[in-house]
Order: C-alpha cells, then sequence, then structure tokens
C-alpha cells in the first residue's frame, strides 16, 4: 500500500473514531439518565478498625440497576403486589460503613418482609431501595427527588431523613449571613449527563460507555481497606484546635433556606408516593465524657476530610443549631400534613448507638429500622400496579443501558 492510501486510510479511522466519541456523547447527553450511585455498582468495604472498632470488619455496599443502594427490585407474578418504599437523606441513612443488611434501610426491608407485616401491608413482596447520600442536605434531597422522581411509578411509601448536613455545611462556610454554594452536580449524582468531556481516555464517552456496561454486565467488585481512616486525623485536629466558638452565630439565614427545600422536598413525595414520612435527624446530644469526646470531629470552619481545620464550634452550639433545625422540621411536616417520627427519644445517648457526632452504629442502625417500620405498619396504603408498570416496578419508558457520564468507581471513603 503506497503512503498517500495509509494517510487516508488513517484520516478515515480517525474520522470515524471522532465520529463515535461525538455520537456516544450525544447520547449521553441526550438519552442517559441521573444515579446517585452507578448502576451495578459492588463494594467491599474494610472500616479501619483502630477508628471503627464498634463497626463490622467487612461492608457490602452494592447497587441496582436503578441506581439505588439495595437489592434488585422484585419481579412480581401476575395480581400480586409489591410494596416499594424509597429513603432519601443524608449520611445517617446511607450508613456508608454500615453492610447492606445492617444499614437502617436495609433492616427496615427484612423487617417488613416477615410474613405477618407483608399481610399487614397487603402485599407479596417488599422492596426499600436508598438514594440517601453522604453530604446531602436539604437542597441536594431537593434536586435528586426532582431528577430521578419522575421516572419512577407510584411508589408506596418515601422516607425521609434529612438536615445534620445543612448545619454542617453552613458551619464550614464560616456561618454566613446567606446559604452556603449549591453542592455540584457530580457531588449529587455518581452518574449524570453534564459532562464534562475532553480527549483524555479517562475523559472520553466511549470509555464512560464501556466502563458503565461492564458494571452492569460482570459486576466487578471492588475492594477498599481501611476506609474512614481519615475520620481518625479530624478526631486529633478537633481534639487539638486553636480555636473554639461557643457564641451561636445567627442561624437564621440557614433555617430558612432547610424550610425552603425541606417544603418542595415533601411536596414532591407527596406527589409521588402513597405516603411520606419525615424520620427526624437524631444526634449524639449530651455532655460528653473524655471518651465519647474524643470520636467527635463535626463542627468545623473548614473540610477535615480535605485540609486542615483549626477553628471549631462547640458541642452545645452545635446541638442547639441541630434543636432548632428539628423544631423547624417538625413544624413543616405539621404544616404540610405529612408523618414524622422523632427519632431522639428511641436512641441512647452512647457510642454503643452513635459511632461519632450523628453516625450510627449498627446497634443505632437497628433501632431506627425497627422504629420506621412500626410507623410504616401502623397504616398501610398500598397502591395497585398500574398499566405502565413492568415487572419490576419502573416504568417502561427508561433507558437500558441507564445513565451518563462519567460514573466514578466508588463513593469516597
Amino acid at each position: 500500500m503506497t503512503s498517500s492510501l495509509w494517510v487516508l486510510a488513517s484520516v478515515v479511522l480517525l474520522l470515524l473514531a471522532v465520529a463515535a466519541e461525538l455520537a456516544a456523547r450525544w447520547w449521553l447527553r441526550h438519552r442517559s439518565l441521573y444515579y446517585v450511585f452507578p448502576p451495578g455498582l459492588r463494594l467491599r468495604l474494610h472500616p479501619d478498625p483502630e477508628v471503627f472498632p464498634q463497626l463490622e470488619p467487612l461492608v457490602r455496599f452494592e447497587v441496582n440497576r436503578h441506581g439505588e443502594r439495595g437489592g434488585e427490585v422484585p419481579r412480581v407474578r401476575s395480581g400480586a403486589r409489591l410494596y416499594r418504599a424509597l429513603v432519601a437523606g443524608g449520611s445517617q441513612p446511607e450508613g456508608y460503613l454500615l453492610d447492606q443488611d445492617t444499614s437502617w434501610p436495609g433492616a427496615l426491608q427484612r423487617l417488613l418482609q416477615a410474613p405477618e407485616h407483608l399481610q399487614r401491608l397487603g402485599a407479596s413482596e417488599v422492596h426499600v431501595g436508598s438514594i440517601a447520600r453522604s453530604g446531602a442536605g436539604s437542597e441536594a434531597v431537593d434536586v435528586i427527588l426532582e431528577r430521578l422522581l419522575p421516572r419512577y411509578p407510584r411508589i408506596q411509601a418515601i422516607i425521609i431523613l434529612v438536615g445534620v448536613s445543612d448545619v454542617f455545611r453552613w458551619l464550614e462556610h464560616g456561618a454566613p449571613p446567606s446559604p452556603p454554594p449549591q453542592v455540584r452536580t457530580s457531588e449529587l449524582f455518581m452518574c449524570h449527563p453534564e459532562g464534562p468531556f475532553g480527549w483524555k481516555p479517562r475523559e472520553l464517552a466511549l470509555v464512560e460507555l464501556l466502563l458503565r456496561m461492564r458494571r452492569l454486565w460482570l459486576r466487578p467488585v471492588h475492594v477498599h481497606e481501611r476506609v474512614g481512616k481519615w475520620v481518625g486525623k479530624a478526631r486529633v485536629m478537633r481534639a487539638r484546635a486553636k480555636e473554639i466558638r461557643t457564641t451561636m452565630p445567627d442561624p437564621a439565614p440557614m433555617l430558612d433556606h432547610f424550610e425552603v427545600h425541606l417544603r418542595r422536598v415533601l411536596q414532591k413525595a407527596k406527589a409521588h408516593a402513597d405516603r411520606v414520612l419525615v424520620a427526624r435527624q437524631p444526634w449524639f446530644d449530651k455532655d460528653y465524657t473524655p471518651e465519647e469526646a474524643a470520636h467527635m470531629w463535626h463542627g468545623g470552619v473548614g473540610q477535615a476530610w480535605r485540609e486542615e481545620v483549626t477553628t471549631y464550634y462547640s458541642f452545645e452550639v452545635v446541638s442547639r443549631l441541630m434543636a432548632l433545625l428539628d423544631a423547624r422540621a417538625a413544624r413543616v411536616a405539621k404544616e404540610l400534613e405529612v408523618e414524622q417520627l422523632d427519632l431522639m427519644p428511641i436512641l441512647e445517648r452512647s457510642l454503643d448507638t452513635y459511632y461519632d457526632w450523628l453516625h450510627l452504629s449498627p446497634a443505632g442502625a437497628r433501632a431506627v429500622a425497627a422504629a420506621v417500620a412500626a410507623a410504616i405498619l401502623r397504616r398501610p396504603l398500598p397502591s395497585p400496579l398500574l398499566p405502565d408498570q413492568d415487572g419490576d416496578g419502573l416504568t417502561s419508558s427508561r433507558t437500558p443501558l441507564g445513565d451518563p457520564t462519567r460514573c466514578a468507581a466508588s463513593p469516597a471513603s
């Protein structure tokens, strides 16, 4: 072959590659969906045993093809009924360092699957999926539900537990007289259609599609060792803080911002579910012993997982802010006639229940699951399958491959 033919062939191959890449980008931007977690993600996490001695040594974190943490939605036979619940919120319901069945959404499904509870719900199957994400405050959950709920069928129950991230993000930014900046799309959705794309190998849409198909079809397992080791360093930073602020800043900007978005969250949930339950955010509220204080790391001015933080708000200030936010949540739920569950009275303030200021131990997660299950079983309102539903409970118009651009391999650890 002459040199001119080689050049022509190379140009043609290059043009075909560029055309394929541009077509992949178009598909991802216009035909793909938003997912909190990458569909098909499978993690095996080993929490750092020195930092988290009360946690399980092995944590399974698995995501179904709809981007929920949880098992696949069961296909029910003709005439049977699926009771489907969706959990949304921040890091406490996500339970990143708790096993799939230990996190309270996972434990809730196991409780509701008991034969007597299925009978009470009027269902043959129960599925609880979680789209809760670490760091998600009220505004983030508002955006998540706006992007995700339209592709769901009618859901039997949506459970919302949100709030603490509103307080901490505001404090991290120095408690300004206005809400902190909106969370970026990439912080809310590990898979999304917004790019950006580039021409480096890892930035190509074609590579993204291949990675996504591999995750969905081959279900590889990603193993992470000594997860959460940074929390130990964050605890030390708090213990040696140069400044502890004991004066509470004016909480009105944060509380008003929280109320606006919580109202939107509950209104969206009510439009898509038979029942909506606000599980009000619990926290480790007490006078700490030295051992308990050593486990705390929240309340800093700055982000302890990515920078050195030297200024913190006192435990008393943070608890007062949470109490004000909790009161606001209770009022909003009452005004919108949404069921609410106060979790504070049922959770013992101890390191057996919490492993830091807000995250639950396995025992704490079991207690929350039991309380939420009891609330759901008091007044079940199952709805029939709709004509446009397929067997797994999602509308049949969904995109086959699922999602978007650059799905991360795993959540931040």
